[in-house]
């Protein structure tokens, strides 16, 4: 059975994505590499950056690996990073830091609420060693989306070098990369852009990469190394994803036929809107009431009603749809996304499904 996966992904792709994929390619061939050197220049064009002041990496594995790419291999010695947390994926950065013995402090709001910028800047005002701050911008565990926008004004403004995991953000919502003064961003290939899992990748500023050489502290992630091997003609250093990268670059050209990235932030937003609405008529309250993402959202377990998640899920898989479980450490949640190959069409048709979960006997 075709499942729609109402997450943030892994997500729903289109037939065409998953078929070009039927096709094999060498990583030495040249037509392979100039598919790379594309790539790489399709995602500066999307984050709106000149390649003469950003150059993309792409990096096998997903988006950790790319976050942790980054951290493990871009930060020097004295470095003192701030890393901002309101969910797993904030915590998952700090876990990093501990990992590879980075100097790191710890600013932390509950998974509800979304990170102040003048909390930041009172932090790194106050703590003058600082010289890095790392944040995620869509934040999943709960659907809250930070205020990028805010937060890199800050960090501007105390020179400090600016990381930002945008894994469920980046071609799903508008971001100038280099107007937001953003050192490193990081997303994946089967997120906004719609296509399939393999590899992350790496917006970076050229002149803080090539300050940051020889730093790594693991082969296989190191980024510097990795843009030195791919620039030269778009071979990657290791036995890269190919099929995941053919799908990825169908993905960007349905992208482009949607009409950028503005048309499917406008489609995102118009799911999550009717998701929601749909979700409180069924009598289902939202974890967020403010700074609500346009990704994926967080409902409460209904009160007034003897209900199972795990009987609640599978009666919607068998229906399906696939969603996710809660994250939030002390609350009991569920999370829906609507991002991927999904329209107002599937919300509606979700929503019925669910109107009838009380109909239906549930599965122990």
């Amino acid at each position: 059975m075709n499942y729609k996966l109402l997450t943030p992904g892994p997500l729903t792709t289109t037939s065409t994505v998953k078929k070009v994929m039927m096709q094999d390619h060498c990583t030495w061939d040249d037509e392979y590499k100039t598919i790379t050197q594309e790539i790489r220049q399709e995602l500066l064009d999307l984050a709106e950056v000149s390649a003469i002041d950003y150059t993309t990496i792409l990096m096998q594995g997903s988006g950790s690996f790319g976050v942790e790419s980054v951290l493990s291999s871009m930060l020097r010695p004295n470095d003192h990073i701030l890393v901002c947390v309101n969910g797993a994926y904030g915590h998952r950065m700090v876990d990093m830091c501990e990992r590879h013995q980075v100097t790191h402090t710890v600013y932390e709001v509950p998974e509800t609420k979304a990170l102040k910028a003048k909390d930041i800047q009172r932090i790194l005002e106050s703590d003058t060693s600082i010289t890095a701050l790392a944040m995620v911008h869509s934040e999943t565990t709960s659907g809250i989306l930070n205020d990028l926008e805010a937060i890199s004004a800050v960090a501007a403004q105390q020179g400090v070098l600016f990381i930002v995991d945008a894994m469920s953000s980046f071609g799903g919502i508008p971001i100038n990369v280099g107007e937001l003064k953003i050192d490193f961003l990081v997303s994946s290939a089967n997120k906004c852009i719609q296509g399939v899992p393999g590899f992350s990748f790496v917006l970076a500023k050229r002149h803080e990469l090539l300050k940051r050489k020889h730093l790594a502290k693991t082969i296989s992630l190191d980024l510097y190394d990795q843009y030195v091997t791919m620039e030269k003609d778009g071979k990657w250093r290791f036995t890269s994803p190919t099929h995941t990268v053919l799908a990825f670059r169908q993905a960007l050209e349905e992208l482009r036929l949607e009409g950028g990235i503005t048309q499917r932030f406008l489609r995102y937003s118009t799911n999550n809107c009717l998701l929601r609405r749909k979700m409180s008529e069924l009598g289902y309250e939202p974890l967020l009431d403010k700074h609500q993402g346009p990704f994926i959202s967080s409902f409460l377990y209904p009160k007034n009603q003897d209900f199972d998640f795990k009987s609640f899920y599978n009666h919607l898989k068998i229906n399906g749809f696939v969603i996710y479980p809660g994250k939030i450490s002390d609350v009991d949640c569920f999370r829906i996304g609507n991002i991927g190959e999904v329209y107002p069409e599937d919300i509606h048709r979700l929503s019925e499904v669910i109107g009838k979960y009380g109909e239906v006997a549930h599965v122990s």
